[in-house]
């Protein structure tokens, strides 16, 4: 009886530890169209540990959920960053913002105009 006691209390303390952590976080990302929406959710879902991504167009927030013991928002951020798309703690290089389809240039305020009402 000790010994089936003792496997249970290992079974129990096993499955406690192998559980994932969930967390959940909504950061701003810079874009303006619906291929921004792909690239960024796509480099969000491409981090490890990351399980959901949607990036909402009108108001810039993607919505995270993700394994916090094996990513952080500053990393998913990098990845935002490295497809060209400014985060509020990364702003991507020139060279990955220069990378992305010219309708996609969130920086320059016509193509912001142009995609105004979208």
């Amino acid at each position: 009886m000790k010994k089936l006691a003792i496997i249970a209390v290992m079974l129990i303390t096993t499955v406690g530890f192998a559980q994932t952590k969930n967390d959940r976080a909504i950061m701003e990302v810079d874009g303006v169209c619906m291929m921004c929406k792909a690239r960024i959710e796509k480099a969000a879902i491409k981090t490890k540990g990351v399980k959901s991504a949607i990036w909402n167009v009108e108001t810039h927030e993607l919505k995270l959920i993700y394994d916090g013991n094996k990513t952080n928002v500053d990393t998913i951020s990098k990845n935002i960053a490295a497809v060209g798309h400014d985060t509020k703690t990364i702003k991507a290089t020139d060279e990955a913002y220069n990378s992305v389809h010219p309708c996609c240039k969130y920086r320059d305020e016509e193509v912001k105009k142009d995609h105004d009402g979208n």
